[in-house]
């Protein structure tokens, strides 16, 4: 996630860092040689003339126009209900913390370890990274046998985060109003869980992303041709422009589609987990909390 201050109106026009313009360099270098070629051989191919005319651009750049508008509202839905998501994580991790800490008659040390383990393996889940650095530090060593060769190890723990609360109930440590109360916190965090799973495991239909792909790329090739008769010697400026704004939001639809990633418009799923952690170890009162993590060159992981 791209983090910094917003520059004034001059400075934004020169903007690299989040402004995709890495990305999209290449495709954009190579349409506006093609454009500086059309004007210079004046739109002739082996000799032959193509004519184009502005008005099969205008109709295909409408419809081009809606269909780009719909991948990127489709992607950003996708991308907005992640961070939804994890807001949710955020509030029933702090309701069931809460309710532990203020209630229980036993150490609630452990089972805020357990939340927050479940938090850092729900993130190392879908990144597909290796959970077992902070698994040892927030798990009691007898539960990390259980995480082993396991598909899901977030629900690993929330099957031990049950048991605590079924062997707290029975044993008259916990009320067991309570205890429902708790059960259903750890079914909402499961239920994020899910949903991250959903929009982590079903991408948006590849076929979009091919006619969407094939069609900004022919239409950005075929543009040169049809302005050069009306603008001249302005062609490749008019082309780059349009190749700009249709190659950029092409790409940000591509990484906003999979928000859980690392790419630059990628949730800061680090930061965040990390965040969670740090509430609730100040919900049992600790003071060496850990350090918010901080964004590198802008860019929040």
């Amino acid at each position: 996630m791209i983090v910094r201050p917003r520059p004034n109106w001059l400075r934004m026009l020169f903007v690299r860092r989040g402004s995709i313009l890495n990305k999209v360099l290449p495709q954009l270098g190579v349409t506006t040689a093609l454009s500086v070629l059309v004007v210079i051989f004046h739109g002739e191919l082996l000799h032959w003339k193509v004519t184009l005319t502005t008005v099969p651009f205008s109709l295909v750049g409408l419809a081009l126009a809606i269909f780009l508008g719909f991948r990127n509202s489709a992607s950003y839905d996708r991308y907005w209900e992640a961070r939804k998501l994890w807001g949710k994580l955020l509030t029933d991790s702090r309701n069931v913390v809460l309710q532990h800490v203020s209630f229980s008659r036993v150490d609630p040390r452990p089972f805020v370890l357990g939340v927050a383990a479940f938090v850092h393996a729900v993130r190392h889940q879908l990144r597909g990274s290796d959970p077992g650095a902070d698994m040892q530090r927030l798990l009691p060593p007898e539960v990390l046998p259980r995480l082993q060769d396991r598909r899901t190890p977030p629900t690993q723990i929330l099957v031990w985060l049950a048991e605590r609360l079924r062997l707290q109930r029975e044993s008259g440590e916990l009320h067991p109003m309570l205890a429902v109360e708790m059960e259903r916190a750890l079914t909402g965090l499961n239920d994020a869980f899910g949903g991250c799973e959903r929009i982590a495991y079903t991408p948006l239909p590849f076929t979009y992303s091919v006619i969407l792909h094939r069609t900004v790329y022919l239409y950005c090739m075929m543009l040169p041709f049809g302005l050069l008769d009306a603008i001249g010697i302005m062609t490749p400026l008019m082309v780059a422009f349009v190749a700009y704004t249709f190659f950029a939001i092409e790409a940000l639809s591509d990484e906003i589609e999979e928000p859980f990633g690392t790419l630059p418009n990628d949730l800061a799923l680090d930061a965040m987990a990390v965040n969670i952690e740090g509430a609730l170890l100040e919900m049992l009162g600790d003071r060496d909390l850990p350090e918010p993590v901080q964004p590198v060159n802008f860019l929040l992981t």
